[in-house]
């Protein structure tokens, strides 16, 4: 008997055996079935945190023991990253990472740790994203002093291998010489300048000048400057207990000095100009990006437009964009919008999609309908009801393994939210009202005041759909933007 077969008769065995009293129970249709409420308390921070007393002050430590598998893995997180980056030397903060694992330390060469981390099965490596600079090890807990030993050299004690430092450099450059391939990477390049402008690290990217001018000493500069104790918060999980953890930590941090505490990133000076902006770029369908400036994240509209975003674009199927514009028209296959809020100064608002060259004018134009719909009609109470049931339904997703977990606690020490946030944000969802939504529709999502960024080919995508509905002039004047040179940047 096949097991399909089997699971079929064992399926009609249990129903003919089920009790009438049972079958009474099961409702006639599934959306009768009534699921008890979720129950769901969200962890407290300071459950899981430790201070470490050092010669740089106090270290934040989040511990998550687990004994399931026989694995550890530490998470040094520090404050600091690309928004470090000199303006001739865009890149350096990532570099920095890169190098701290690959160019091995003043006391173990750099063939010999990678032999060595072989060796005992470990994992290391060093990251510099935003505003943070992340290294990480994963361990197994029976060598894991061993490997912990190799992971304190590694960041206390760069190498900075020339050789390998030049063969980074040229990685990056062939990196580079690839931008001009990926209409998202042009997309994602041009909108980053022209929202938060080429200076700013939110903008800026590297060339293969600023990359190609890295010295050692560079890097050296960058380590000094992120990685020490006064901008680091430390997190561990996995097989061990926290007393041997917290003593371990507290010997690998013992003698390492402070270093200047990093500043707050610094806002855009640059503003978005409005209008309509189109890269050439041979392609079957245009990609497109509609947006303006947002909020921060500790804005007091913050829940009424995630709610909002939710109904209009960021909701899957159930919002209205995905809804009229892929599942009604059949004109995109991704659409949507998203919210993101920044800590230290607005984000943005952004609608995004691609379509069939002919197609993205009326594509475009109905995702602006939209949007002015949400601003002066109310939505409806099963979207309002939606919207706000996804929010809470999948919030207990952020906590739901340790790791991820720590992940959380770690960023809003990091950015200093209210401990109390976790614990108030199902209620905040469900305080957000129709008027609400409508009312931060009409505050934040000015059409007047958006961009909209095309990446495609302009004769194609100008005229419009073939029914006549919607035309690319119908959405303003056009400034083309040249083509950058993929190594410099430049426009050609």
């Amino acid at each position: 008997m096949n097991i399909r077969r089997q699971t079929v008769t064992t399926a009609c065995a249990a129903l003919f055996l089920a009790t009438p009293a049972a079958i009474a129970d099961i409702p006639p249709h599934p959306d009768e079935i009534e699921f008890p409420p979720l129950e769901f308390d969200p962890p407290d921070a300071a459950d899981y945190r430790h201070t470490l007393e050092t010669s740089a002050g106090s270290v934040p430590v989040y511990l998550a023991p687990s004994h399931e598998f026989p694995l550890i893995s530490v998470v040094f997180t520090f404050k600091g990253g690309d928004d470090l980056d000199p303006p001739d030397r865009i890149g350096l903060a990532g570099a920095m990472a890169a190098m701290m694992r690959r160019g091995g330390t003043t006391t173990v060469p750099a063939e010999q740790m990678d032999e060595e981390l072989d060796f005992l099965a470990a994992v290391a490596g060093a990251s510099a994203r935003g505003v943070t600079t992340t290294a990480s090890l994963n361990s197994l807990a029976a060598n894991f002093d061993e490997s912990f030993a190799l992971f304190m050299d590694m960041l206390r004690r760069p190498g900075w291998d020339r050789q390998r430092l030049e063969i980074y450099k040229e990685e990056q450059l062939e990196r580079m010489k690839q931008r001009n391939d990926r209409p998202g990477s042009i997309l994602s390049r041009e909108w980053g300048f022209l929202v938060y402008g080429p200076d700013h690290f939110e903008g800026a990217m590297a060339t293969a000048s600023s990359i190609g001018s890295i010295r050692e000493r560079d890097l050296a500069w960058m380590h000094g400057r992120i990685i020490h104790p006064g901008n680091l918060i430390i997190a561990a999980t996995g097989d061990f207990e926290p007393d041997e953890m917290l003593r371990t930590l507290e010997q690998a941090l013992a003698g390492w000095a402070p270093g200047e505490p990093v500043p707050d990133p610094p806002s855009p000076r640059a503003t978005l100009a409005p209008g309509l902006y189109h890269v050439e770029m041979d392609l079957p369908q245009g990609r497109v990006n509609i947006g303006i400036r947002g909020i921060e994240r500790d804005d007091p509209d913050y829940f009424p437009m995630v709610v909002m975003n939710r109904i209009l674009g960021g909701g899957g199927f159930t919002s209205r964009i995905v809804s009229r514009v892929r599942s009604d028209e059949g004109l995109a296959y991704n659409a949507g919008s998203r919210m993101v809020p920044r800590v230290h100064y607005p984000g943005e608002f952004r609608a995004t999609f691609q379509s069939k060259n002919r197609t993205v004018a009326l594509a475009a134009k109905l995702i602006l309908e939209e949007i002015e719909t949400i601003r002066n009609e109310p939505v409806t109470v099963d979207e309002l009801a939606t919207a706000r049931a996804a929010l809470i339904e999948t919030f207990p997703q952020r906590f739901e393994s340790k790791d991820g977990m720590l992940r959380v606690f770690v960023n809003d020490e990091m950015t200093d939210r209210d401990p109390d946030y976790w614990k108030q944000y199902r209620d905040m969802v469900k305080a957000v009202t129709a008027e609400d939504v409508t009312r931060v529709a009409r505050k934040y999502l000015r059409p007047d005041e958006m961009a909209i960024l095309v990446v495609g080919p302009w004769e194609e995508i100008a005229p419009g759909d073939l029914d006549g509905r919607a035309s690319m002039s119908e959405l303003g004047t056009v400034t083309h933007l040249p083509m950058r040179d993929p190594l410099t940047l430049e426009t050609q």
